[in-house]
């Protein structure tokens, strides 16, 4: 049962003002030309704040993405003792931003008041587990959007560790979440692992724990984020073991970690928008400062977008992306058709589904059932936004299926098929949703346009993506 401590902090604390200062965008037909780079990675940028700030000394992140989920990290780190510089006013050097952590180190902390994650769902699922590692009550709280996503799995997971953790919805398993460890190594975890975040949280905590944690995944999905949290722990010296197919993990603390230097690389998940664009309007656009590590799964769309015919130069030793606009087509591929399996890199989904409306022919977006809870029901939203502008796209449980047609024949002649038109659409507050209803606006015929309802929301991800859209000359305007 909860304690009246918890219940005190439930009460007075996790109260989240409604977002303000909405704005609409308009999208129109536009040919782009130019560079354009994307900003650091979110998915790097948030594991790099957490794990400095659980470090001994000071750790310089160079190119951290100043989004606004990464601004709710900093503000959730600075709660467990350690210390952000750089952010406000900002700090930028040789043209890109540098931010300073003093880690709390062996003065990490229970967190001193309750966690506000914003929007940000990769927070709430890594801090609960490193909250879990401390006595006493941890509350975590977000905006609307956070207070309807499943935490279920969290719950189970971490009970099964030893805490003792409650929904404020116990009916529905959604946020304010309560959380009090401390959590142990001494028996195995057994869960599904549909859902990466929640699973690198608790390879996370195993830093401040004793002993080996073996972790069992029915079903891993999201595999390439749980590969990016093992090289991070391992860039620390930690022995983490992966099975082949990621359904068996050990991770063995306590691990030292001390502050350094640490490089961002820039956001494939950023990527995919300046390239849907580029592919479906009339465009020739350069992406600079393309990273080429691997550590991130989102890289897969490029062979991908190849194989329907996309017009893509991909050079390594310069870092760039060249992309123009390209007849798309699976009427080459086994059976006409393209089957893709995104649970690899499920935030390509809103880019992919745009694409595949300006495509020829069917695509199958298969083993989507995480995207369903993501910042909205991406499959839902996404079938019915799409849909009401033409599309015919019919959703499943795990996937979305689209008969597209490309606005041109393999003449060059205007395709009689090609029925997508504008509209109003409404993010829902949902970033990527956001940015590839603006991609798509872009490439509608002459007269036609999308009107965009809470595009503000992108800053999550990409901070001011219309102004750098719109040197690429995309004619993005505001209401």
């Amino acid at each position: 049962m909860l304690d009246e401590t918890a219940r005190c902090l439930y009460n007075k604390r996790c109260t989240v003002t409604a977002r303000e200062n909405t704005m609409d965008i308009i999208s129109k037909k536009s040919t782009l030309s130019g560079h354009i780079t994307v900003p650091g990675s979110k998915s790097h940028t948030i594991r790099a704040l957490l794990l400095a700030a659980l470090a001994d000394g000071v750790t310089r992140i160079e190119n951290p993405l100043p989004s606004a989920d990464c601004i709710s990290t900093v503000r959730a780190v600075s709660q467990i003792g350690a210390r952000v510089e750089g952010v406000t006013p900002p700090l930028v050097s040789d043209g890109v931003p540098v931010w300073t952590v003093t880690g709390a180190g062996s003065c990490v902390h229970r967190p001193d008041d309750v966690i506000n994650v914003g929007n940000s769902g990769s927070l709430l699922y890594f801090m609960a587990p490193i909250a879990a590692t401390f006595p006493g009550w941890s509350v975590f709280t977000g905006d609307e959007s956070i207070r309807r996503r499943p935490v279920g799995h969290v719950i189970d997971a971490l009970r099964q560790l030893g805490a003792d953790v409650y929904s404020a919805h116990p009916s529905e398993n959604f946020p304010p979440l309560l959380v009090r460890g401390p959590i142990t190594t001494d028996r195995p975890l057994k869960t599904d692992g549909r859902l990466s975040q929640y699973i690198s949280g608790i390879l996370m905590a195993v830093s401040r724990l004793q002993g080996t944690l073996r972790i069992s995944l029915t079903d891993p999905q999201e595999t390439p984020y749980l590969f990016m949290t093992k090289q991070w722990l391992e860039s620390y010296g930690a022995h983490v073991v992966f099975s082949d197919d990621c359904t068996h993990i050990a991770v063995t603390g306590p691990i030292t970690l001390t502050g350094g230097r640490r490089d961002i690389p820039s956001d494939w998940e950023a990527v995919a928008f300046p390239l849907t664009a580029a592919l479906i309007a009339g465009a020739c656009v350069v992406i600079d400062g393309i990273d080429d590590s691997g550590s991130q799964g989102d890289a897969a769309i490029v062979p991908l977008l190849q194989s329907i015919g996309a017009d893509i130069v991909w050079d390594t030793s310069a870092k760039t992306i060249t992309a123009r606009t390209s007849r798309l087509s699976t009427e080459l591929l086994p059976g006409g058709e393209l089957r893709v399996s995104v649970a690899g890199f499920p935030d390509a989904i809103c880019a992919l589904a745009v694409i595949a409306c300006f495509t020829e022919g069917t695509v199958v977006l298969a083993d989507a059932a995480v995207c369903r809870s993501k910042e909205t029901d991406r499959i839902t939203v996404l079938r019915e936004g799409l849909s009401s502008l033409g599309a015919d796209i019919t959703e499943t449980a795990d996937s979305l299926i689209i008969h597209g047609h490309a606005p041109y024949d393999a003449q060059g002649m205007v395709n009689p098929l090609f029925k997508m038109h504008g509209g109003t659409l409404d993010s829902h507050n949902d970033h990527r949703v956001a940015m590839a209803y603006a991609c798509l606006g872009l490439a509608l015929p002459a007269g036609e346009q999308v009107r965009i309802r809470q595009a503000e929301c992108c800053s999550v991800s990409f901070p001011h993506f219309f102004e750098r859209m719109n040197a690429l000359h995309a004619g993005f305007t505001a209401l």
